[in-house]
């Protein structure tokens, strides 16, 4: 087998040298590069075990999605909108409306809608996007509006961060929440019902400008930095494609020639992101959830030899009040004693030992065998991490 890929990978190396040749030839006769589908069949045919696409491993540099966001009214909704009284900016709004349409409310005239409510509309514009082209928006209450359940969103423009319109949206919502309320102030609600989606609720207006097919290289982007990686990616690209046609910039950026034809472009990035290379392993990490308790353990985390001793100490504080009753004829005096009742409880503590270079399974077992909770675990790391004992960096997020 292993004899078969390295024929693979030597006919690839030709295949691609004799490639570029034929390229140069035939774009100067304005034809196709007749051996790209075959490179790229060799290529997944000779993929490495646990091994990863460049797909799932990099982005291209440029090619990213946008955020858009609008100020819009959703109306129809059953006396849940807001209260206008405390969301004075809805019922500007619904002023300016009308003004548009040569509706004048006179300028005493204050309505009390409970149908209307003020809401932000935000969207991902996918990288590409066309005008006419649809996408999701989601819709958010701002008001005190108690539940979007219902309601129709009217034409809102969506702007990019550039102040441009690049979307307009508008549709009924779908909300997976709902809420009930009595009159004496009690409400049961079920997930969030301030909130809702449109799918495909918006129009593409306006194409975002790209650089894509500007530059004579592209440049691949990993999502994880990481030297190993970048080389690793480096190194199989120009042994695919022939030296020099890769170099890495840093442990993040690779920037890869390729081909000002657009056309022969999609078909280059095809091919390079279905390159499998075997990522670099992940530092040794640990990292700690003080908000939940959860702590993650890397694979690669070591720890020098140490003893542990793992022990708690309970006190229990208890107040309660003694009555001292004095005797029938006795012309005393009744008098209240305060009491407290202190118990302390320690239980018996355990001792473990870390021999040279244990790994995560035997970290995990040991302890678990003293029943530490994920609080006492981080106790125990960061004692261990304090002692020089823990090969691992400890990340608390």
């Amino acid at each position: 087998m292993h004899h078969v890929r390295l024929l693979l990978i030597k006919t690839m190396r030709r295949l691609a040298r004799r490639g570029r040749r034929v390229t140069s030839r035939a774009s100067a006769a304005g034809l196709q590069p007749p051996a790209l589908a075959l490179c790229a069949t060799l290529l997944l045919a000779c993929g490495a075990a646990h091994a990863e696409r460049v797909k799932d491993l990099a982005t291209v540099a440029g090619v990213r999605p946008n955020q858009l966001i609008g100020y819009g009214l959703v109306v129809g909704l059953d006396g849940t909108g807001d209260q206008t009284s405390q969301a004075p900016f809805t019922i500007q709004s619904i002023r300016n409306m009308l003004a548009k349409f040569g509706v004048t409310i006179p300028a005493n005239v204050n309505p009390q809608l409970k149908n209307v409510a003020a809401v932000t509309v935000r969207a991902e514009l996918p990288p590409f996007a066309k005008p006419g082209q649809t996408i999701d928006v989601t819709v958010d209450s701002i008001g005190n509006a108690t539940s979007l359940r219902g309601g129709s969103l009217l034409m809102t423009p969506l702007r990019g961060i550039d102040g441009e319109v690049y979307a307009i949206a508008q549709g009924s919502l779908v909300v997976s929440g709902f809420g009930v309320s009595g009159r004496d102030g009690s409400r049961i609600a079920v997930n969030v019902p301030s909130s809702g989606r449109i799918p495909n609720g918006a129009t593409v207006e306006r194409a975002v400008p790209t650089n894509f097919a500007t530059e004579p290289y592209i440049v691949l982007n990993l999502h994880t930095p990481d030297f190993t990686t970048a080389a690793r990616v480096t190194e199989s690209i120009n042994a695919l494609l022939g030296p020099d046609t890769a170099h890495a910039l840093d442990a993040v950026s690779i920037r890869v020639q390729a081909p000002v034809d657009p056309s022969q472009r999609i078909a280059y990035l095809s091919m390079l992101e279905s390159i499998e290379v075997e990522p670099g392993e992940a530092p040794a990490r640990v990292i700690v959830n003080s908000r939940t308790g959860t702590v993650v353990i890397g694979s690669a985390v070591r720890v020098m030899p140490a003893a542990v001793a793992h022990g708690s100490l309970s006190v229990t504080i208890t107040e309660r009040i003694d009555v001292s009753q004095p005797n029938p004829l006795s012309q005393g005096e009744t008098v209240v004693a305060p009491r407290s009742d202190i118990e302390v409880e320690q239980p018996e503590a355990r001792m473990f030992v870390f021999d040279a270079g244990v790994n995560l399974e035997e970290i995990v077992r040991a302890v678990n065998q003293v029943g530490a909770a994920p609080g006492d675990l981080v106790a125990i790391l960061e004692a261990l991490k304090e002692a020089g004992a823990l090969r691992a960096e400890l990340v608390v997020i």
